[in-house]
């Protein structure tokens, strides 16, 4: 049987965190070849070191994750801020950069970056957290554009309200409260399922979505469009 991803080499950052094992287990049930990290690559020369490391790379998943800051806009010290965009802004130019020149040699390549929809619809007490990711989104969709002609296709999931460790833990799935913002502001009435997400990101990572170039998906059961 045909796996879309047979012998494809992709480069899964964050794997312990996020959406990492889901989209682990269902790019390896594709046939992919997955190299999952763990490190948090927040020193300046961690991914060019890591990308090194791992040689020749079909497709780089950037998923990066830590626990989002509810912190009052008018309260958000200068540490937050650079801790936030630390971890989810400052290692995506840098694993970019330092993955490109091998796939322009090749003449084909994917990077699809794991983002949230926070940027695209306001949440309170969520600024720091959702400038970083749209930060993340802004990047994608300017170099998707600057490399599509050398077949090289960079994209975005946009995710909100996807069962994850990192975002909606057991704990967090239980609660009544949460259970009624469910049900109130997510038109799907659930949360969209860790292996629905990660069989859209695998799609994306397959020739079958060659033609999408610097695009960004929303993943979020209908939530941005209320």
């Amino acid at each position: 049987m045909h796996q879309a991803l047979d012998k494809k080499r992709i480069l899964l950052t964050h794997a312990d965190r996020f959406m990492g094992p889901a989209l682990h287990q269902t790019l390896r049930a594709q046939g992919a070849d997955v190299i999952a990290n763990t490190d948090n690559l927040l020193l300046p020369e961690e991914p060019a070191g890591l990308i090194a490391q791992c040689g020749d790379i079909d497709v780089l998943v950037v998923n990066l994750a830590l626990p989002a800051p509810s912190t009052p806009a008018v309260d958000v010290g200068e540490d937050e801020w650079r801790e936030v965009f630390a971890c989810l802004v400052d290692p995506l130019p840098r694993l970019c950069r330092a993955v490109l020149p091998q796939m322009q040699q090749r003449g084909h390549g994917k990077i699809l970056v794991m983002g949230s929809a926070s940027a695209l619809r306001g949440m309170k007490r969520a600024s720091t957290y959702s400038a970083a990711r749209g930060a993340q989104l802004a990047y994608v969709q300017a170099l998707g554009v600057e490399v599509a002609g050398q077949n090289i296709q960079v994209n975005a999931i946009a995710q909100n309200f996807v069962d994850n460790p990192t975002y909606f833990p057991a704990s967090v799935q239980e609660n009544p409260r949460f259970q009624e913002r469910l049900k109130r502001e997510v038109p799907l009435g659930r949360l969209v399922g860790a292996e629905e997400d990660a069989a859209f990101a695998a799609f994306l990572c397959s020739d079958a979505a060659n033609h999408f170039v610097g695009q960004v998906f929303p993943v979020c059961g209908g939530w941005v469009q209320r």
